[in-house]
């Protein structure tokens, strides 16, 4: 992520917004209404596709699917960009060692007001415990970071231990493989709507996974799901 917006008390993506309003485009051409969102904010790609950012279910307690996510997880366990928390804190309640990165400064001071440790860092920079992280995870569509998951796995790929497993959160099947750009929306239907500026994103699809650890010298262990998610669990080649 290289842009952020103010969220719910967090940044969302990276750096403050410094956007305008949603009815022009990234050169500040006016462009038509937009249809009416169901959710203040949203993560809009550039081929068109626009995700809910689900800000209620990142502030609130482990969902489910996040318990199945901790559940796999046997040692000390690096949650990478963990945003306000909610699995490094069920990491934590399992009686793991557990830290979460990311580059929010109010992302991390949230985690840590959960009674669990977090620290301001980007991923690609210097991380304690490197090549001894029993696991590492990329949940909530974090497989986007960078816009380049091969770079980003491999960077991954180097902090877990030689037996360690990383798992990722993908897309469903059928999504393929998308690299570009994003920006995240903010603001009701209706209302003065504001975007902050584009940053590189990707996303992966299940099916699109295999090849992509494969470049970054990591294989599929294991795939899995909890209800309409996707995961996959990698290893080291």
């Amino acid at each position: 992520m290289t842009a952020t917006i103010s969220v719910d008390g967090f940044d969302v993506v990276l750096r403050r917004l410094g956007g305008w309003s949603a009815d022009h485009d990234l050169r500040g051409a006016p462009v038509g209404p937009m249809p009416a969102a169901k959710s203040d904010h949203w993560l809009v790609h550039t081929d068109g596709r626009r995700d809910l950012l689900p800000v209620r279910r990142w502030h609130g307690p482990p969902e489910p699917a996040i318990e199945s996510v901790a559940a796999r997880c046997t040692g000390p366990t690096i949650d990478l960009g963990c945003g306000p928390g909610r699995l490094t804190r069920a990491l934590a309640q399992r009686g793991l060692v557990a830290l979460g990165v990311d580059i929010s400064a109010e992302a991390v001071r949230l985690t840590k007001d959960r009674g669990v440790v977090a620290l301001r860092r980007d991923v690609f920079e210097p991380l304690p415990g490197e090549g001894r992280w029993a696991h590492g995870l990329l949940i909530d569509g974090n497989i986007g970071i960078g816009g380049d998951p091969v770079r980003l796995l491999r960077r991954c790929g180097a902090l877990i231990a030689a037996d360690g497993t990383l798992v990722v959160e993908v897309e469903p099947p059928g999504a393929g493989l998308w690299q570009g750009q994003a920006y995240v929306l903010s603001g009701s239907y209706g209302e003065r709507q504001l975007r902050g500026p584009a940053f590189r994103w990707a996303r992966v699809g299940t099916e699109a996974v295999a090849q992509t650890a494969g470049a970054a010298g990591l294989r599929v262990a294991d795939r899995f799901r909890f209800g309409p998610r996707w995961f996959a669990e990698l290893a080291r080649s």
